[in-house]
């Protein structure tokens, strides 16, 4: 008969219970004729409760009529360390744990001939809970195997994932910046030892594996132990050590408890079992406290970290409040039921918190990330600043060790040879002419390496604004004109700066003069002032030639000519001088095509009318 055709599986949820008092003969003979002191037992409902001192109970269950060609009986759940099954009189399974984990599967074959007969199993403990907890299936041993093969397989499955992202997580953190490496090591370590509980925890290795259940109890224990100080490490490390250094105490107590525990693990592992009643008793009555303990401290600072606004709080939040919560109401269901229940949402719920943790280890490192940038942003236009400081020093000494030593003898040169020209006539004047024309020009550059190498201003005195530039536009108006352009002024009134006029009206003509020889036919240049807090903002803009950022990036260079093929390149460098010894910053934004705009910031200057009105 195919599995496809075979008949569904019926349930027992009936049976019959008797607590086996006196000497314990290891369950030898089924108590087939003995009819005294049988409990009836529902399925689901609350287990009997093991009375003191009892250490082993029977189990009697009545075989329904059926027509199974290969009929099995599963038992998905019974609480023993020692199980044996009789059909009547004749023992069809027996199983012995040396281990302390009680929780069975059982799929039991049998006979046709045992249709209707009677099941009696005989558990033995050690722990408060024995017996079976669910329903008693009946059916196809096809079909049945199924649901025995997938009892606690996805808890395995689950397991090895974690167990896998912990190594590959363990193995990226060397690679990390040291700051993080405590961070990514200590995940891993709650990654690893959840994964280790889901696997160890589950039925499906002591079913499948139980010659490896001594090994994965241990394995257990010490994830367990590992678990917890190594989730508050990582807390710590995100959060820090809370009021009164409360979280950093707790770690520390955590990791003397869990050394304890590990140590007493050992010796009662080398002793053959002696101590494992104590052993029980801290390793999972203490624990399960101090678990309890530790969710309620975490959820208390996280509770505070998320009133902060703290990203990464309320990150943690979500994920650690869905596991903690789930793992406080389930160790006090565990305790309430007096050790009657099987911790199973636990795994689900930090499955949630791992995947929040790990979402705030990429946050930070994204953030690393984005401060290396960052900072390496700043490190080139520092390292930009520093190149362009050094090269002004050498300029600026230069300019003081050569000018006035090259200044006396172009004076006393264009002194004879303006002598010579008064004296001179027709193409000799005119060639004179030229000569004392360039040595002016060549007195000019050199009065540019003077204003660069000392900008400081002889005479500091209150400037209008309004009236510098209506002097300026004056200036510089027949030029644009001459470059077929036209020139806007817009000036707030009362604008006021401390400085020189000369030297202000120097770094001004030079920003505009610079506008005036990229215009192209009917260009215009717009000059706006205006007031901006405790600051004075004068834009300069123009529809011209418009600069390349890399041209763009190079102006105020000594000896770097924008788009010229004349000159020294020593203007803008003068101008960048003067707007700092004014206290400012100047700046340019230039499209190519589209033209460029300079934005100088000054310092605002209060006038005495400003002084009387206070």
């Amino acid at each position: 008969m195919s599995a496809q055709s075979a008949s569904p599986a019926s349930e027992i949820r009936h049976w019959q219970m008797k607590w086996q008092e006196g000497p314990d003969d290891g369950g030898l003979q089924a108590p087939v004729k003995d009819d005294q002191g049988w409990i009836d037992v529902e399925a689901k409902a609350e287990m009997p409760r093991k009375p003191t001192g009892v250490t082993s109970a029977w189990t009697k269950i009545t075989l329904p009529s059926y027509h199974y060609v290969s009929p099995s009986v599963y038992i998905q759940t019974i609480y023993a360390l020692h199980v044996k099954v009789y059909v009547e009189d004749r023992l069809v399974f027996e199983g012995d744990r040396g281990f302390i984990m009680d929780n069975y599967s059982l799929l039991v074959p049998l006979d046709m001939r045992d249709n209707g007969k009677t099941l009696y199993i005989w558990t033995q403990t050690l722990q408060d809970r024995i017996g079976i907890k669910e329903q008693v299936m009946l059916g196809e041993h096809s079909l049945l195997i199924k649901d025995y093969i997938k009892n606690g397989l996805i808890d395995v499955i689950l397991g090895g994932a974690f167990i896998f992202v912990a190594a590959v997580l363990f193995v990226c953190a060397f690679f990390l910046n040291k700051e993080y490496f405590p961070v990514a090591a200590s995940l891993s370590i709650v990654i690893a030892s959840t994964g280790v509980l889901s696997v160890t925890y589950s039925p499906f290795t002591y079913t499948f594996y139980s010659y490896l259940g001594g090994l994965s109890v241990f394995l257990f224990d010490v994830a367990l132990l590992s678990l917890l100080p190594a989730l508050t490490f990582l807390f710590e490390k995100i959060f820090g050590a809370g009021k009164y250094g409360i979280i950093r105490r707790f770690r520390k107590f955590q990791m003397v408890y869990s050394l304890f525990c590990c140590v007493l693990l050992i010796i009662n592992a080398l002793s053959g079992g002696r101590y494992l009643k104590f052993y029980y008793f801290i390793s999972t009555n203490i624990v399960g406290i101090i678990m309890i303990l530790q969710f309620i401290l975490l959820i208390g600072c996280v509770i505070v970290f998320s009133l902060k606004r703290n990203k990464d709080a309320i990150i943690f939040a979500c994920g650690f409040g869905t596991a903690a919560l789930t793992g406080v109401l389930e160790l006090m269901w565990y305790y309430f039921k007096r050790g009657n229940y099987d911790l199973f949402y636990w795994k689900w719920a930090l499955v949630v918190f791992i995947l929040s943790l790990i979402v705030i280890l990429g946050r930070r490192l994204a953030q690393n990330h984005s401060q290396v940038v960052k900072y390496s942003q700043e490190l080139e236009l520092f390292n930009n600043e520093l190149q362009r400081s050094e090269k002004m020093e050498i300029i600026s000494e230069l300019a003081a060790s050569v000018a006035h030593e090259v200044r006396n003898p172009l004076q006393v040169t264009r002194g004879f040879l303006q002598l010579l020209s008064e004296k001179s006539s027709g193409d000799e004047q005119k060639y004179l002419s030229m000569a004392l024309s360039e040595l002016d020009r060549a007195a000019s550059i050199i009065t540019d390496f003077l204003t660069f190498a000392k900008p400081e201003f002889e005479q500091v005195s209150l400037l209008y604004v309004n009236e510098e530039f209506m002097h300026i536009q004056s200036i510089l108006l027949p030029l644009c004109h001459l470059n077929g352009g036209k020139m806007i002024l817009e000036v707030e009134d009362g604008l006021r700066v401390k400085g020189n006029s000369s030297k202000f009206k120097q770094a001004m003509i030079n920003i505009i003069k610079n506008s005036i020889e990229s215009l192209g036919e009917e260009g215009t240049i717009h000059l706006l002032a205006y007031s901006r807090g405790d600051k004075v903002h004068i834009h300069i803009k123009d529809n011209g030639a418009g600069m390349e950022p890399a041209v763009l990036s190079r102006l105020g260079e000594p000896y770097f000519s924008s788009n010229k093929t004349k000159g020294t390149g020593l203007g803008l460098m003068v101008t960048f001088r003067i707007i700092e010894a004014m206290e400012g910053e100047i700046r340019f934004m230039s499209k190519k095509g589209a033209g460029t705009e300079s934005i100088t910031i000054l310092p605002r200057a209060e006038g005495p009318d400003d002084s009387n009105s206070r």
